[in-house]
C-alpha cells in the first residue's frame, strides 16, 4: 500500500525522466522579494511569460520593516527589493499583496490563513520554510531561484522523489509543552540531518491533538531536521480551519473537496522507508543552547558535556551549565514559526497581570495583518499593553537580519523563530529558540524561566 506522500506525489507527476527526476506539476507558487528577481530576469531574457499566472501569489515579507509601513522603507537595499517585487508582479500580471495590503504578511502565514494552501496540493516557494504549508495536508517544499523560474515558465519542476518517513508522537504532552517543544525535541533526538532525503508524515495522537496553528509550527521546522518537507494528513481539524477561508472552495465545491480530502491518508499497511516513534510524556518545555536548532535541551536541564566547543564559545555557555536564571536582553515573538493568533494568545496568557521586565527589549510581531486584526478583536492588544508590551507591524522581523529588527552583538535573544545560527539575528547576536510560553516567561522575569513555574 502506498503512503499518502506517494499518492500525492504520483498524482502530480507529468513525466518520469528515465534515470532522472520527475517532472512534477505545481499547484501553487509563492514568491517573495528575496529569491524572485533573478527568476523574473530569466523570463525576460527568454521572452517568456508566466505559464499559469493565476497559480502564483507574490508578497514581500523578509525586508519589510515592522514599523511605519505606510512610509517609504529607509534602508535602500530593502526598499529596492520590495519595490522590484511589486514592479515584477505588475509586469507579469501576478497577484501581489504589498505592504499595508490587508492580506499582506509572512507568506507562510498568509497562504494557509487565506485558503490559498489546500490539502493534496503541491506548493513551492524560494524559501526553505515552505514546508509550513504541509500542515494542511500538502506536499510543500522550498526551491532555488532557477527552479522558481522553471515553475513560472512551465508550472512544473524537475525534482527527484524523496524517500518517505513517518514520525509518530503518541500520548498527551505535559503542562507547558507546545508544538514548538515537540519540534525542538525531535531535532534534539534526530539531529539536524536526521531526516535528510525524506519527506516526513507526522502522525500519532499527540500530532492529531494539535490545532492547525500547532501543526503549522511543527511542519515549519521539518527542514531543520534535514527533511525535504513535512505534512500532516488532513482531518476534521484541517477542514474546520479551512472552511470559509477566502480562497477555499464554497458550497457544493466545498463538499466535493472535503470528500476527496478525506481519502488523503496513508493505508494501514503503508510501507515507509523509515519510521520512528516518540512518547509525548517524555517531552518537556525546550530551549536551545547552541548554534543550530538541534542543539536543544529541556529548559530545566544542563548543557550537554559533549556540546560543540565552538558553539558554546559563541554563545558564552559551559558544558554542564544550567540556563535557568540567565538574563536575556531581547525577546522575539513572531516569524513563520510562531507568528499566529494562537501564539499571541499563549504569550498573553503568561504576561496577563504581570509587567515586562525592566531592560528587556520585546519585539511582538504578528505574522500577518489578519493576525493583527485578530489580536485587536480578542482584546489581546489591551492585555499586552497593560503588561508593557507593544505590537509591531507584520513581517519576518527578527527571525533574520534582513530588516531593521537586528539584535546587537553579544546580546541574548530568546526567540520563537526557527534558526539560531551564528549571526542569524544580526552579527554577533546570540539566539536561543523556545516556545511562546517560554519567551513570555522570560519577558516578564528578565531571565530564562521555566514557563510551568508561572
Amino acid at each position: 500500500m502506498n503512503t499518502l506522500f506517494d499518492k500525492m506525489w504520483d498524482a502530480h507527476v507529468v513525466q518520469h525522466v528515465k534515470d532522472g527526476p520527475d517532472q512534477l506539476y505545481v499547484d501553487r507558487l509563492y514568491c517573495h522579494e528575496v529569491t524572485s528577481p533573478q527568476a523574473f530576469d530569466g523570463l525576460r531574457a527568454r521572452g517568456l511569460r508566466c505559464f499559469r499566472p493565476e497559480r502564483i501569489v507574490c508578497m514581500p515579507d523578509h525586508n519589510t520593516p515592522t514599523h511605519d509601513q505606510d512610509k517609504p522603507i529607509e534602508d535602500p537595499v530593502s526598499r529596492k527589493q520590495v519595490e522590484t517585487l511589486a514592479a515584477n508582479a505588475a509586469e507579469f500580471g501576478l497577484t501581489h499583496y504589498g505592504m499595508m495590503d490587508p492580506r499582506n504578511g509572512i507568506i507562510h502565514v498568509v497562504g494557509p490563513e487565506r485558503g490559498l494552501s489546500l490539502p493534496g496540493m503541491t506548493i513551492v516557494c524560494g524559501d526553505s520554510h515552505t514546508s509550513t504549508h504541509g500542515a494542511v495536508g500538502a506536499i510543500a517544499f522550498g526551491i532555488g531561484t532557477s527552479e522558481v523560474e522553471m515553475v513560472m515558465a512551465s508550472q512544473c519542476i524537475l525534482q527527484p522523489k524523496p524517500r518517505s518517513m513517518r514520525i509518530r508522537i503518541e500520548g498527551t504532552p505535559g503542562p507547558g509543552v507546545t508544538a514548538k517543544d515537540l519540534a525542538l525535541y525531535l531535532m534534539q533526538q534526530l539531529t539536524t540531518s536526521g531526516a535528510t532525503g525524506h519527506f516526513v508524515e507526522y502522525a500519532g495522537s499527540a500530532v492529531r491533538g494539535l490545532s492547525m496553528e500547532g501543526r503549522l509550527t511543527l511542519c515549519n521546522l521539518s527542514i531543520e531536521m534535514g527533511a525535504r518537507g513535512g505534512f500532516v494528513a488532513p482531518d476534521e481539524v484541517t477542514f474546520a480551519y479551512l472552511k470559509d477561508k477566502e480562497f477555499a472552495p464554497k458550497g457544493e465545491a466545498w463538499d466535493r473537496a472535503v470528500a476527496y480530502w478525506r481519502t488523503l491518508r496513508s493505508g494501514d499497511d503503508a510501507i515507509f522507508d523509515r519510521e520512528v516513534s516518540f512518547d509525548a510524556a517524555d517531552i518537556a518545555p525546550m530551549i536551545t543552547y547552541g548554534t543550530n536548532p538541534g542543539m536543544g535541551m529541556p529548559i530545566d536541564g544542563t548543557v550537554p558535556a559533549d556540546a560543540a566547543p565552538k558553539s558554546l564559545q559563541y554563545m558564552g555557555f559551559q558544558p554542564g551549565e544550567r540556563l535557568l536564571g540567565k538574563p536575556v536582553d531581547y525577546v522575539f515573538l513572531g516569524a513563520c514559526t510562531n507568528g499566529r493568533i494562537e501564539d499571541f494568545r499563549a504569550f498573553a496568557s503568561v504576561v496577563q497581570g504581570r509587567k515586562k521586565a525592566p531592560g528587556v527589549v520585546a519585539w511582538l510581531v504578528p505574522g500577518s495583518w489578519e493576525v493583527q486584526r485578530q489580536i485587536v478583536a480578542e482584546g489581546l492588544d489591551r492585555v499586552l499593553a497593560e503588561a508593557g508590551f507593544a505590537i509591531r507591524q507584520p513581517g519576518c522581523s527578527a527571525c533574520l537580519g534582513m530588516n531593521d529588527d537586528k539584535v546587537p552583538a553579544g546580546k541574548y535573544c530568546l526567540a520563537t523563530s526557527n534558526r539560531n545560527f551564528e549571526g542569524r539575528q544580526g552579527p554577533g547576536a546570540r539566539t536561543l529558540l523556545a516556545s511562546p510560553l517560554t519567551v513570555a516567561a522570560a519577558a516578564v522575569t528578565g531571565v530564562i524561566t521555566d514557563p510551568r513555574s508561572l
